[in-house]
């Protein structure tokens, strides 16, 4: 008999359609049935010996919150016995409804219920006991994930344990994952955590990846990436990455219509083993990284979300640095400017922060400028290793990459039929805050904002918290400045200020979108399983 391994997920949700994401134990048919007699079934795909599926549910009656269940080979897998949580349901939309979009990066697995938690209590745990003791309340619409859900470069001591019967953990990568198997480790460990699991059956959520889903500093530099390549373990390190970010997290971000168009998903479920099609596609994406896109779009009625790769898209090459390849720049850029006046609210994701604390962007425009050769060939070889150590490498270190999205915000952000807010929301840093641009030619109609939150549950020393603090600071600005002349950097487009925080914790931030107008509220979890509100604020001007 089929067993429910992992999941159900609930990835996509619109006015009328779903998808549940499942792994299960062996081959079968996984079905959802919801209460009102709506249902879809899919058959399970196979991957290096586990069993998937992604089911689409569709002709669901908008704005309305149904139960569902699944079954595999008709046999009810979920909800699981005796579970404490209320049933999972699948919320429908109406196109003038509120939107609720909750946002954070950087999760480390939380321990068992009964083990200490060094990092403190889990922000989206709380967030399920919340909505599991009110779930007639209020809940998230979506759930931005905004990297580093899983961490392949730091391991838990219970997955060392793991690895350690699996191989010698003397040889490299060494407590480290090493590939597809243990990649799926990771997100059992970190998935089936009971309020997690729950959590994700019932909110519908966005993914996308950041440096630790693979490592730490990945894709940093044209020299860093040679170094990778000369390990022996790297290829099948990446490659695993690549294809278990497909199978856990890219496939769930796409709307049914994409998912039937996708050839790739049709050859994998034509598969009797899909592994080796969808290891070429991660060789074709590890060759050439305009072969394959990871950034996608979605629409909440008058709200665009684009989720945007910073992280496999990128050109390293010193003379043409690029946070984005031109194929991915160009999609970006038809996504934003795609039928003026037909959005309210226009929110970039991209894992990593666009505005940084002033200090830390002109420390990394001033290290891109020694690396590219400004002053010579002894402060390049210097600039490379001061990136990685002091990992300089977010939209700062790519100048023309920021100077390229600020002036496609202004564009966005301005005219007659401009969205009232564009924001940039944003992870990585481990602490949050709340950034406002200015540009040198006029403000933009719209309000435009960098809203950065992190981490959902792990930490951040007490010197980099001083490091952050004082990267604001005016002292901390004139330092910046001299980084800057030292380099011969060009002055930014747009300057910026700090307009909350920073905040240290486990956080989440929640944007409710009403019209026009637009609240921002920032959570911190508690030891006391309580999230507690540290600020709210209008953000639009309308």
């Amino acid at each position: 008999m089929a067993e429910l391994r992992l999941g159900p997920l609930l990835r996509y949700a619109d006015g009328s359609s779903a998808t549940v994401w499942v792994e299960a134990s062996r081959p079968c048919t996984a079905e959802v049935r919801c209460a009102d007699g709506t249902r879809g079934e899919s058959r399970t795909f196979q991957v290096a010996g586990h069993h998937y599926a992604l089911v689409a549910v569709t002709g669901l009656p908008p704005g309305t919150s149904t139960p569902y269940e699944v079954f595999l080979d008709g046999t009810q897998v979920w909800p699981l016995p005796d579970s404490p949580f209320p049933p999972s349901v699948i919320k429908t939309s109406l196109e003038d409804d509120d939107l609720r979009v909750s946002f954070g990066s950087c999760r480390w697995a939380a321990p068992a219920a009964d083990a200490h938690d060094p990092v403190g209590p889990d922000a989206l745990d709380t967030l399920a006991a919340r909505i599991a003791a009110h779930p007639d309340g209020e809940r998230p619409d979506v759930l931005l994930l905004l990297g580093d859900q899983v961490y392949a470069d730091e391991t838990s001591e219970a997955t060392r344990t793991w690895l350690a019967a699996r191989r010698d953990l003397n040889d490299p990568p060494g407590s480290e994952v090493a590939d597809y198997e243990e990649y799926t480790r990771l997100y059992y460990e970190s998935w089936l955590d009971p309020e997690i699991r729950w959590l994700l059956s019932t909110v519908p959520s966005c993914m996308i990846f950041d440096d630790h889903d693979v490592i730490d500093d990945w894709n940093t530099s044209t020299a860093w990436l040679e170094d990778m390549r000369a390990t022996a373990w790297w290829r099948e390190r990446l490659l695993s990455g690549l294809m278990s970010y497909w199978v856990y997290q890219h496939l769930g971000n796409l709307s049914p219509a994409e998912i039937a168009d996708d050839p790739l998903y049709a050859a994998v479920r034509e598969a009797p083993d899909a592994t080796d099609e969808l290891r070429a596609f991660a060789c074709a994406a590890d060759a050439d990284a305009a072969a394959v896109r990871w950034s996608y779009r979605r629409d909440f009625g008058r709200t665009r979300l684009l989720m945007v790769d910073s992280r496999a898209a990128r050109v390293l090459d010193e003379k043409n640095r690029s946070m984005l390849d031109p194929g991915e720049a160009e999609w970006l850029r038809e996504q934003v400017l795609d039928t003026p006046g037909s959005y309210d609210h226009l929110l970039i994701g991209t894992s990593l922060p666009w505005l940084l604390p002033h200090l830390v962007h002109d420390a990394e425009a001033w290290d891109a400028a020694l690396c590219r050769g400004e002053r010579g060939a002894r402060w390049a070889r210097f600039g490379e290793k001061l990136r990685r150590a002091a990992d300089l490498e977010h939209w700062a270190a790519f100048p023309s990459s920021f100077t390229a999205l600020a002036d496609l915000i202004a564009t966005a952000g301005s005219g007659p039929e401009a969205p009232a807010t564009v924001l940039v929301l944003s992870g990585d840093v481990h602490h949050a805050y709340v950034a406002e641009p200015s540009w040198q030619d006029g403000a933009p109609d719209a309000r435009v904002l960098q809203l950065t939150c992190s981490p959902v549950h792990n930490s951040v020393p007490r010197y980099m918290r001083f490091g952050f603090r004082f990267g604001w600071s005016a002292v901390a600005r004139g330092l910046g400045r001299r980084l800057a002349r030292h380099g011969r950097c060009d002055k930014p487009p747009v300057s910026w200020r700090r307009t909350g925080g920073p905040w240290f914790g486990n956080q989440l931030m929640t944007l409710t979108l009403r019209g026009r107008s637009a609240r921002l509220r920032l959570e911190q979890a508690r030891p006391d399983n309580v999230l507690k509100t540290v600020t709210e604020s209008t953000l639009s001007r309308t």
